[in-house]
C-alpha cells in the first residue's frame, strides 16, 4: 500500500470513478474522485459543476441516516463512506464529481473506495499537512448517547454500540486509524439496518436503493446476510465516524471514544472542536498545534 509522507499533504494521482445505486434515492448515481492541489475535498454535482461544496462541516446540511451536504440549493447525500476512505488512506485534496444527487452505496462499506485509491495511488504535494491536536477533553451528549475526544499522539477511534435486539447486543471496537488498519478493519464493515425499520424509512423518502447487497439486514431472529466480522456494526459506525470527523478540514490526532453515537453527534463533536480550535475559516501552519478544551 501506498504510504505518504506524513509531513505532506497529498492528492490522487489519477482519477477513477465508480458508479452504482444511491442507498436512499434508489437511483443510478456516479462519483469520479479528480487529483486537485489545494482547497481541501470539494464536491461538485455533474449538472452544477461550477458549484463548489466543501467538505467541511460549514456545508452540513442534514443528517437523515447520512451525511448531506450542500451549497445553497446544491446537495450531495450520502458522503461519509468516501470521505472516510479519504481521510484514513490520507487525502487532502481532492475534486469530487457526483452524477446525481447521492453518491453510490457499493457495497455499503469504503471497500471500494479504498481499493480504488490503492490502485491509482497518492501524490505528495510540496505543502506542509496541517494537524489538529487537542490539548484538553472535548465531550458531547444527546440523550444516552455521547462522544468524548482525548489528547493523544495518534488518531484512534473506539465506538461502543448498543441495542436491545438478540441479533446485536453491545459491540466494543479499537482502532488506530492508519492506512493499512483502516484498509483491512475498518473499511469492509457494511451498512446495517433492521428490518422492521425498512417501511418507515421509505415513507421518509430514505432507503430506497436499500437490498441485501448493499445493506446487511437484521431479522427479529437472524441476520440475512453473512458477517464479515463478528462486531461488523461497530466496525461500521466507526467508519461512518471517521467520515464526519473529516468535516474538520484538518488532520485530527486524538482517541475519540462514543458511545451509541451517530452522524448528527459526530456532527455536534466537530462543531465543539472547531468551535474552541477556532479553526472555521483560518489558514494554519502544518508544525502547529492547535488546542481544544
Amino acid at each position: 500500500m501506498y504510504t505518504s509522507n506524513l509531513d505532506l499533504q497529498t492528492t490522487v494521482r489519477d482519477s477513477f470513478t465508480l458508479r452504482g445505486v444511491g442507498i436512499h434515492s434508489g437511483e443510478a448515481v456516479a462519483v469520479t474522485v479528480q487529483p486537485a492541489c489545494e482547497g481541501g475535498i470539494r464536491f461538485h454535482r455533474a449538472d452544477q459543476p461550477a458549484v463548489s461544496i466543501p467538505a467541511h462541516l460549514s456545508s452540513l446540511q442534514a443528517t437523515p441516516r447520512c451525511t448531506v451536504l450542500a451549497a445553497g440549493e446544491i446537495r450531495v447525500a450520502t458522503t461519509e463512506h468516501l470521505l472516510s476512505a479519504l481521510w484514513a488512506l490520507g487525502v487532502d485534496h481532492a475534486r469530487v464529481l457526483v452524477e446525481g444527487d447521492e453518491l453510490p452505496a457499493l457495497d455499503g462499506s469504503a471497500l471500494e473506495y479504498v481499493q480504488a485509491l490503492q490502485r491509482v495511488g497518492l501524490r505528495d504535494l510540496d505543502q506542509p499537512r496541517e494537524w489538529l491536536d487537542l490539548a484538553q477533553p472535548v465531550w458531547v451528549r444527546q440523550g444516552d448517547a455521547s462522544i468524548l475526544a482525548l489528547p493523544a499522539p495518534a488518531f484512534k477511534v473506539t465506538y461502543v454500540l448498543e441495542y436491545d435486539h438478540p441479533m446485536v447486543g453491545t459491540q466494543v471496537v479499537s482502532a488506530d486509524v492508519d492506512p493499512g488498519t483502516f484498509a483491512e478493519q475498518v473499511a469492509p464493515a457494511r451498512t446495517f439496518g433492521f428490518l422492521e425499520w425498512a417501511e418507515e424509512l421509505r415513507k421518509r423518502g430514505l432507503a430506497r436503493g436499500a437490498s441485501l447487497e448493499n445493506t446487511v439486514v437484521i431479522a427479529p431472529d437472524r441476520i440475512l446476510s453473512p458477517l464479515r466480522f463478528a462486531d461488523e456494526f461497530a466496525r461500521h459506525k466507526i467508519l461512518d465516524m471517521i467520515g464526519d470527523l473529516a468535516l474538520l478540514g484538518r488532520r485530527l490526532r486524538a482517541h475519540v471514544i462514543a458511545v451509541r453515537g451517530g452522524h448528527a453527534l459526530n456532527a455536534s463533536l466537530v462543531g465543539r472542536i472547531l468551535e474552541l480550535c477556532q479553526l472555521d475559516g483560518a489558514t494554519r501552519s502544518g508544525s502547529s498545534h492547535e488546542s481544544a478544551g
